[in-house]
């Protein structure tokens, strides 16, 4: 990914592999917002215990920089699921219930999704130009929200897999994130082959690691994503957290990062879907 500071002084990550394409996808940091500590300074959540005010002021300075209206944007509820929205302009400025991704075919429409450790999972289709976003913690990993936000778009707009672009964004990465029996045992029992995601760095009598982000390139993989089309930060929140906030690395007494991502002007498409579905 490479890092952009605006005048504002905001600073986010755009995806490189997306650089020549007309889809824009940028990751926030912490940098250029006015929340105090602990959420110092770029923060998107009113839940931790920042005042909304200066949410607002956060997330409009963020817009400014990318050239976003802050009240265009469409949010979900997210609730570590696999739940996915299809969304069009009728729903700008909504925040959809219960679901960690949102897809759509609309021009110019912002996704916007929060994150603290979790996964920005960024899948364009470059043939039918039409967008996901989506957010992946431990338990949308296991259960398979990047397969799912992948087959609603199949169902929604015909998207190939082979003709997809993902981009995997910063998260807390496999050498940070240790994970208890119960984060392991749902590994193992749900995911085909899921004991290649852990790693027992302390030996086998120790707690593993669990690695999102092979997990879930992996699973888009499996399902007809090319594998030279998924662009993997690389980036760990848990160790980086004078740029990005960490659940896991701040206790829980942090903020959250955001996720913006739209599509630009395609002269090759017209089309045009009104109204949201709320996909399974």
């Amino acid at each position: 990914m490479k890092r952009t500071s605006y005048e504002n002084g905001i600073a986010a990550y755009a995806f490189e592999s997306f650089a020549f394409l007309p889809v824009q996808a940028h990751v926030s940091t912490r940098r250029g917002g006015v929340s105090p500590d602990p959420w110092r300074s770029l923060n998107f959540s009113r839940s931790r215990g920042d005042k909304w005010e200066r949410v607002q002021e956060n997330f409009a300075r963020f817009c400014d920089a990318l050239q976003r209206e802050p009240s265009d944007a469409v949010r979900t509820h997210q609730v570590h699921g696999t739940g996915v929205a299809r969304v069009d302009w009728v729903d700008a400025g909504s925040r959809q219930p219960q679901c960690d991704a949102l897809i759509t075919d609309a021009v110019g429409l912002p996704l916007f999704l929060v994150f603290a450790d979790c996964v920005p999972l960024v899948l364009y289709d470059a043939a039918r130009h039409a967008l996901g976003a989506c957010h992946a913690g431990w338990r949308g990993t296991v259960n398979g929200v990047a397969g799912a936000t992948l087959r609603a778009m199949q169902a929604a707009f015909g998207t190939v897999a082979e003709d997809v672009r993902v981009g995997i964004g910063p998260s807390i990465g496999p050498e940070s994130y240790e994970v208890g029996e119960d984060v392991r045992q749902d590994v193992e029992e749900k995911m085909s082959r899921g004991m290649r995601y852990l790693h027992y760095r302390n030996g086998k009598e120790s707690n593993p690691y669990f690695d999102l982000w092979q997990a879930n390139a992996e699973q888009l993989v499996a399902a007809g994503v090319p594998a030279e089309y998924v662009e993997v930060a690389g980036i760990d929140t848990a160790c980086n957290t004078s740029e990005f906030f960490s659940h896991r690395a701040e206790g829980g007494n942090c903020g959250l990062f955001g996720l913006l991502a739209w599509l630009e002007s395609n002269e090759a498409e017209g089309k045009t879907h009104l109204g949201c579905d709320t996909i399974a």
